[in-house]
């Protein structure tokens, strides 16, 4: 049974999954842990933030008037669509304190620069011409930031760091204009929460980055991915986080939506995956039962680590007994409720 949307505007203590807590649980139980339970802080890298950075500026283009919306137009939002993320969050900007990953304990950290030289325009709905996304300036860069109240960065290193930063974001936008072409697209929703309850009590939600409606009512779900396309078995994960999508506006909306899309930026590909009703009844099953396990792992408060190829990326190998080190002690006070924004999922992968 699933709950109408009015019941769950009233506010939520039972248990709930966001698609990016979900997948933790799936990927390392520990991991699940340490972000949802012990809420340890993380440092998030350069290509996290970019991936912020350029959905932010996605969002700020479809606030233009259909034929402002080009090239052009979106390698200009990028600079100002980062002083407003870093009036913000200040803290984004601490990504250009360190040099090098080897700076950053147990992460592995992505170049800053995003290597911008190597990603290339591909033929599709927009011409883009390289001119459209020039190179950043870095001394531009400090001085426009500067000169708007922004941020000063006082280390030269520090403006050449950030204007590789920018430089790496607007690479990711030809990949973009390659496959869509925003003029002729009028989004119905974009970063909208939408949330429900499934077996009367787990409440599922989360942020769908763009939600498309046909005249005859169908609906398609876009997620933009500034990673580049995965493999057959890393995109289940994705897929993962749009099915949970797809099954909360199933239930809310009683339309199973006909197309959940992935736009991978960085490769100008499209992954297109059309779900059917019984689908998302297994798929809610399987969210249910997992839910049960991640319930029971807290009464038993006995979270294992599970080491995979994806370790190389935690950001708590120090504290994991499967490389050796020791978490801390289990909170003796109970876990915040689920908290999710826009920025919950992920933006990679």
């Amino acid at each position: 049974m699933t709950a109408s949307p009015a019941e769950v505007q009233a506010p939520h203590t039972g248990p709930s999954l966001s698609p990016s807590r979900a997948a933790d649980f799936k990927t390392c139980p520990l991991l699940f842990r340490f972000r949802t339970i012990d809420r340890l802080p993380e440092q998030p890298t350069a290509d996290q933030v970019r991936g912020t950075l350029v959905h932010a500026v996605l969002e700020a283009l479809f606030d233009l008037p259909a034929a402002e919306r080009t090239p052009e137009t979106a390698a200009a939002l990028v600079a100002p669509t980062w002083r407003r993320l870093l009036e913000r969050e200040p803290g984004l900007g601490e990504i250009f304190a360190a040099a090098t990953s080897s700076e950053v304990p147990g992460q592995t950290v992505l170049d800053l620069s995003g290597s911008p030289a190597a990603v290339t325009a591909s033929p599709g709905p927009v011409g883009v011409a390289a001119s459209a996304f020039p190179t950043v300036d870095p001394a531009a860069v400090a001085a426009e930031i500067d000169a708007t109240g922004g941020p000063a960065l006082a280390a030269a290193d520090e403006n050449t760091r950030l204007a590789a930063f920018l430089s790496g974001a607007q690479a990711l936008l030809p990949g973009y204009f390659a496959v869509e072409d925003p003029r002729r697209l009028e989004p119905a929703e974009r970063e909208t929460l939408v949330s429900t309850l499934v077996d009367d009590e787990l409440l599922i939600r989360g942020y769908i980055d763009r939600l498309d409606v046909a005249p005859g009512g169908d609906l398609r779900v876009v997620d933009y991915k500034t990673g580049g396309a995965p493999r057959e078995a890393f995109e289940g994960r994705a897929l993962f986080q749009l099915k949970f999508y797809a099954l909360v506006l199933w239930r809310t909306r009683g339309v199973v939506p006909r197309v959940l899309r992935l736009l991978y930026l960085k490769d100008a590909e499209v992954c297109d995956y059309s779900p059917d009703a019984e689908e998302l009844e297994r798929f809610e099953r399987t969210l249910v039962a997992l839910s049960e396990a991640i319930e029971r792992a807290k009464r038993e408060r006995n979270f294992l680590p599970k080491p995979s190829r994806l370790c190389g990326w935690c950001s708590h190998q120090a504290l994991c007994p499967a490389k050796g080190g020791t978490p801390p002690p289990y909170p003796s006070a109970p876990a915040v409720p689920l908290q999710v924004g826009p920025a919950d999922d992920d933006r990679l992968a």
